[in-house]
């Protein structure tokens, strides 16, 4: 008896996998999401802890932290391990803080020298050419 003159019913189709997407949205729950806020809601309360001494004070350390770490970013180059493994990626690191203190070091005994100033992005760097350009 050969395969194809088996007496077995033809194999079906696979069912097809669900969805991967969220289903679609009601006009009763869109209507809720569009609703105004009203002072219980997370952002109110997050705003009135940001009013607070506390919470500025804390701010004023983050934000000094991640200037830190965006000198050290802009100025070493640290967005890409120059080397393969954590030993050689370490030293890299800590070169590229020695450099960072160094640099501020020599910012702090130096008041002729200007402050750091962040990186500008392309555009601010073309609007300044173009209208160095329209001025002359």
């Amino acid at each position: 008896m050969t395969p194809s003159s088996s007496s077995s019913p033809a194999p079906t189709a696979t069912p097809a996998p669900p969805a991967r997407h969220a289903p679609p949205r009601h006009a009763a729950s869109v209507s809720s999401a569009c609703a105004p806020e009203n002072s219980t809601t997370p952002s109110a309360a997050a705003r009135t802890e940001q009013a607070t001494d506390t919470w500025k004070t804390r701010y004023a350390l983050r934000a000094g932290i991640e200037g830190t770490i965006n000198q050290a970013l802009d100025v070493t180059g640290l967005r890409h391990a120059r080397y393969r493994g954590l030993p050689k990626t370490r030293l890299q690191h800590a070169f590229a803080a020695t450099a960072v203190n160094v640099i501020r070091l020599d910012a702090h005994g130096n008041p002729d020298q200007p402050a750091f100033t962040p990186r500008a992005s392309r555009l601010t760097r073309l609007s300044q050419q173009r209208t160095t350009r329209t001025a002359n």
